[in-house]
């Protein structure tokens, strides 16, 4: 494939062409073979990357290190204490700073402005590792997953239940039109993707076939999906008082055995993780005590269930993140 995406930042997947999207993919599936065999492709050695979290992150954080070990690759990670981006110093200074001393850079946190400028600024690549309107790093672990379970992942619907106004959803939407994917956001009406950006991904879809869907009705959703995907019903950074009236809005999209029986046969369920799906965690216990709910956004029967794959997609982060340093760095 006759694809150069060298010195490019990835900040979303607008950006890229399904053609490019399907190049990150591959590199992603031939370094995951590499570790799995214990090939060495140390193939960055000497260059540095810095991460910049102002969100933390298990899976984001781990897979960009190790990713970029590697590749042979220094890293260096600064949280919001660390740093002082913003503080008493500007964002446009940060950015030529350290565009002066590292190869590429990572952000974490919340405003996209914030990872456009630094792309902007810096002269290197910057690497979106989640801001509040795109997960871009995350899509691509997401489809790998989805093309390990059934090869061409063209026509295959995904359907999101819950929240699909979040940065997960709106990131779902635009890889799937890009890739000719079904994609269905099933959820409160109130709670929709953006009209500009479901425009957009419609405008996309009409070169690739691609379906976009928007609907209240689970049984819509659920209908003839392969891929059934959720998240957290409260977001980092979200007042804990929104939990009541969020649980009472998004307690009919939970993802159950009997959401996942509408489903077709062979369908699987992802998650972008963390999750809610018992009580063994202080947000999960608290959730019990107060609304007397032994799981949120996905029952722990599903979650454990044979039809599960979010841990193969968590793996995932890695080699795909690991593709993207490559391919914008080599």
């Amino acid at each position: 494939m006759g694809v150069n995406v060298r010195g490019r930042s990835f900040l979303t997947l607008l950006d890229y062409t399904p053609d490019e999207i399907r190049y990150f993919l591959e590199l992603s599936a031939e370094f995951k073979r590499l570790k799995a065999n214990g090939v060495d492709h140390s193939y960055l050695k000497g260059k540095q990357v810095v991460l910049l979290f102002e969100k933390t992150s298990t899976r984001t954080r781990c897979a960009f290190e190790v990713g970029a070990r590697d590749l042979g690759m220094g890293v260096t990670f600064l949280d919001s204490g660390s740093s002082q981006m913003g503080k008493k110093e500007s964002l446009e200074d940060t950015a030529k700073v350290l565009g002066r001393m590292y190869d590429g850079i990572e952000y974490r946190g919340y405003e996209q402005k914030v990872v456009e400028e630094l792309a902007k600024y810096s002269g290197v690549p910057v690497w979106n590792g989640l801001t509040d309107l795109y997960h871009p790093t995350q899509m691509l672990a997401d489809i790998l997953t989805v093309k390990e379970e059934f090869g061409d992942v063209r026509g295959r619907k995904l359907t999101f239940f819950g929240d699909a106004r979040n940065n997960v959803a709106n990131s779902l939407m635009i890889v799937c039109a890009k890739l000719g994917m079904h994609f269905c956001a099933c959820g409160p009406k109130d709670l929709m993707p953006s009209d500009d950006l479901v425009a957009k991904c419609r405008e996309v879809a009409k070169d690739t076939g691609a379906e976009i869907e928007l609907t209240d009705d689970v049984k819509i959703g659920a209908k003839g999906a392969d891929v059934l995907y959720t998240d957290i019903w409260l977001s980092m950074g979200e007042p804990e008082e929104l939990w009541e009236s969020r649980i009472k809005l998004l307690r009919p999209y939970q993802v159950n055995k009997e959401v996942m029986a509408m489903a077709n046969q062979h369908a699987i369920f992802l998650h972008c993780l963390p999750s809610f799906h018992d009580r063994n965690t202080t947000i999960g216990e608290n959730i019990y005590q107060k609304y007397g709910l032994e799981a949120m956004e996905v029952t722990d029967d599903v979650f454990l269930g044979k039809q599960a794959r979010q841990f193969d997609e968590a793996e995932n982060r890695m080699h795909t993140i690991k593709a993207v340093m490559y391919a914008t760095l080599k």
